[in-house]
């Protein structure tokens, strides 16, 4: 795969992320007021991470291979195409007497940032196709 159609990829999966964790926080200010309602979050980039980390570490590590399915596992090489972003929630924390743990405040502030990321995220895609189309005119 070359650089190019890997970059766009990533890039691509990423802006649908910050689409889903968008979705998510809206849904969370939403309801910010309903009682017991716990908040959602996105997980994805440290999940990508560890996949583009381990495919560069599979490349010259030991493969452990094994028999049968009781025997450990090796944490070998994970595609990134197989990283998905996945919603957790937070079960955990209670902020307010009525038990939801939703912060409008910290809600509204992440939609911001989830809108500036975005927002870069298009444009590293413009720059990433202006460059071919620089090198296409020469």
């Amino acid at each position: 795969m070359s650089s190019f159609s890997r970059s766009v990829d990533l890039l691509h999966r990423a802006m649908d992320a910050s689409t889903l964790r968008y979705q998510v926080s809206a849904n969370n200010l939403a309801n910010a007021e309903v009682p017991n309602f716990k908040r959602t979050s996105i997980s994805f980039e440290s999940e990508l991470k560890r996949a583009i980390e381990s495919e560069r570490n599979s490349k010259d590590a030991f493969q452990m291979i094994t028999t049968h399915e009781g025997h450990i596992q090796s944490e070998g090489f994970q595609d990134y195409h197989d990283v998905e972003p996945r919603r957790v929630t937070d079960y955990y924390t209670t902020s307010k007497a009525n038990g939801n743990n939703v912060d409008a405040e910290q809600e509204a502030m992440d939609i911001l940032k989830t809108q500036l990321n975005y927002q870069l995220l298009t444009q590293m895609q413009a720059f990433e196709f202006s460059q071919v189309k620089i090198a296409m005119q020469k």
